[in-house]
């Protein structure tokens, strides 16, 4: 019976502009909860949210951990706060180099961040780490947007012997593409940790689009989840090809859909 689920966030509204995903990221965790699920929930410190207005403040505890990525020493800073209407704890991933001063995944010119990849790298890895240090064992993950799209593949390779992780079942959420650009030619070689080695990788492109990082991430997961209209029809044959268990977009009456889904992919 699924108790426990960790959801790994891309956006959060109100911390971040309202969006499909950011609202959901809002809502879905608190319905969970509402549902008698202990939940815990993750997104990255985005360098726009007003951390004075949001109440942000540094988990000391949690905080001080340097992750290498592609040989460069990255500190791992942990904040939290609270949703006002809500009060769901929200706990964000934190780091000068990939956060500070910058906004989501575009620049204020539009452009996106070259970097973007390892963003992605660093903000999985923190999250899990962080999870570690919690000593608390989620049932079942739920991974939503391309920044948390490498966290299956850490799951299940990486960490995989962790306590934390080592029953855990992942789900990713599909939502439309909101990348133009492809990952820098390193991204490999940054997503390279334990036993997410270079033989691994060997199955995916050298060149990591929307697209890639998305299948590497179904390729991970025990469900996926169909959460908006308009995701891209070849992600959705890719998860059905690979036989992984299913949510069709459920519309705006969710909640049941969804916890109904979470204790099937936790039996």
């Amino acid at each position: 019976m699924v108790k426990k689920v960790l959801f790994i966030n891309q956006e959060i509204a109100p911390y971040v502009p309202e969006t499909e995903m950011s609202v959901l990221g809002r809502d879905l965790p608190q319905k969970m909860s509402e549902n008698g699920l202990e939940i815990r929930t993750f997104m990255p410190k985005w360098g726009n949210i007003n951390e004075r207005r949001g109440q942000l403040h540094e988990v000391i505890r949690l905080s001080g951990m340097n992750l290498i990525i592609d040989d460069t020493d990255h500190p791992l800073i942990i904040k939290v706060a609270s949703i006002p209407q809500s009060h769901l704890q929200v706990y964000f991933i934190d780091n000068d180099d990939y956060f500070l001063k910058r906004k989501m995944a575009v620049d204020e010119e539009g452009k996106e961040y070259e970097d973007n990849g390892e963003r992605a790298v660093f903000f999985a890895r923190g999250v899990l780490e962080t999870v570690k240090k919690l000593r608390w064992i989620p049932d079942v993950i739920v991974c939503q947007g391309w920044m948390s799209a490498v966290a299956p593949v850490y799951i299940k390779t990486a960490f995989k012997d962790e306590p934390a992780f080592a029953e855990a079942k992942v789900v990713t959420s599909l939502y439309k593409n909101d990348l133009k650009n492809d990952f820098c030619e390193n991204f490999k070689s940054c997503v390279e940790f334990r036993d997410t080695d270079a033989e691994l990788l060997k199955a995916y492109k050298d060149t990591f689009d929307y697209n890639e990082l998305a299948k590497m991430a179904i390729d991970y997961s025990d469900g996926v989840i169909e959460a908006a209209e308009g995701v891209d029809g070849e992600l959705l044959a890719y998860a059905e090809g690979k036989g992984k268990q299913m949510l069709k977009y459920p519309g705006e009456d969710y909640a049941q859909a969804y916890k109904d889904f979470l204790e099937k992919i936790g039996e």
